[in-house]
C-alpha cells in the first residue's frame, strides 16, 4: 500500500461494471498508483471484471467499507460480523486488492450517546480479531479508520485505533487514518500521526469540508510533516465525496454539494496534494 491514490466515490459508489470501468478510466488518466473500491455490496462485485481493469490500466487496489447496522459487533453481533468481513475480504483477494479497512469495526451512525463499554469493546475487538485472522491467511491487509464523534462512538481517534489493535493483538492490522475526521477529533493533526506511528500504513487525504483538497482549513504542512517525521510509506489516498447514493449522504451528512464536479477536485486538488506530498519527500 505505497503511493498515491484515489478513493473511487470520485466517480462512483456503485462498483458495478460500468462504475468500476468508468473510475479505473479515470484514476489511470490522471496517473494515479492505486484506487480505493467501496465494497458496500461485496458479493455482487465481479471479482475477475475488477482484475482485469487494474491489470489493463496497470493499477493497484485497496477495498474498504463500513458495516451493516444488522450487524454491529460491538451490540453483540459478533459471528454475523465476522462472517460479513470475510466474505469482503474474500472479494478483495480474488479481485486483486492488497487490503480491507476502513469502518470495519461497527458502522456509520453507531452512536450510543456514551463512552464505549468494556463489554463493546470486548465485542469489537473478538470480531475484528476473527477477521484479522481471516484476512492474514488470504494475504490481505486488514485496516481500522477511526472516524468522527457524529458517525461513531467507539473509535475516534488514532491513539483509540492502536489501543483496538493492542487489544486484538494481530499483526497485519493496521491504522487508516483519514484527515477530515482528524480535523475534528486530534488535538493537532501532527498528534495523530505520531500517536499512530509503526501502526499507520494508510491516510485518506480529505479536506475539511470533504470538498478540494487546499480549499478548506486541514494544515497541509502539519499533516505532511508529521508523515515525512515519523517515515511514513504507506498509501496516499485522496478522498471527495462527490457521487453518493443517498443512504450513503445521510450516514455522512453530505446534503449539499462540497465540489462542482470530480473534474474540478482532481485539477486542483490532486495536484495540490501531489506537491505536497513532493515537497516533504513523501513520494
Amino acid at each position: 500500500m505505497e503511493g498515491f491514490g484515489v478513493h473511487t466515490s470520485m466517480w462512483t459508489m456503485r462498483w458495478d461494471r460500468e462504475g468500476a470501468e468508468r473510475a479505473a478510466e479515470g484514476a489511470a488518466h490522471y496517473g494515479m498508483d492505486f484506487i480505493e473500491i467501496a465494497l458496500l455490496d461485496a458479493p455482487s462485485v465481479d471479482a475477475a471484471h475488477t482484475r482485469a481493469l487494474l491489470e489493463k490500466h496497470d493499477l493497484r487496489a485497496v477495498c474498504s467499507l463500513g458495516l451493516p447496522e444488522a450487524i454491529w459487533p460491538s451490540r453483540g453481533h459478533v459471528d454475523e460480523a465476522i462472517a460479513y468481513l470475510k466474505v469482503a475480504i474474500d472479494k478483495t483477494a480474488e479481485l486483486g486488492g492488497e487490503a480491507l479497512s476502513g469502518v470495519t469495526y461497527g458502522g456509520i451512525g453507531e452512536r450510543s450517546g456514551e463512552p464505549p463499554t468494556e463489554a463493546e469493546r470486548d465485542n469489537v475487538a473478538r470480531a475484528l480479531a476473527g477477521a484479522a485472522r481471516h484476512a492474514k491467511a488470504a494475504g490481505i491487509a486488514f485496516g481500522i479508520e477511526p472516524v468522527n464523534r457524529y458517525e461513531t462512538h467507539l473509535i475516534n481517534t488514532a491513539q483509540h485505533a492502536v489501543d483496538m489493535i493492542e487489544r486484538v493483538g494481530a499483526d497485519n492490522v493496521f491504522v487508516h487514518l483519514d484527515t477530515y475526521h482528524m480535523n475534528i477529533e486530534e488535538k493537532g493533526a501532527a498528534n495523530g500521526v505520531l500517536d499512530a506511528r509503526e501502526h499507520l500504513r494508510y491516510i485518506h487525504l480529505s479536506e475539511s469540508d470533504r470538498g478540494t483538497p487546499g480549499e478548506g482549513c486541514c494544515d497541509w504542512d502539519e499533516i505532511y510533516g508529521a508523515l515525512a517525521a515519523i517515515g511514513f510509506r504507506g498509501g496516499l489516498a485522496m478522498e471527495s465525496f462527490i457521487n453518493m447514493p443517498p443512504e450513503i449522504a445521510y450516514g455522512l451528512s453530505v446534503w449539499r454539494p462540497v465540489a462542482e464536479s470530480h473534474t474540478e477536485v482532481m485539477s486542483k486538488g490532486l495536484p495540490f496534494l501531489r506537491n505536497k506530498a513532493q515537497q516533504y519527500r513523501l513520494i
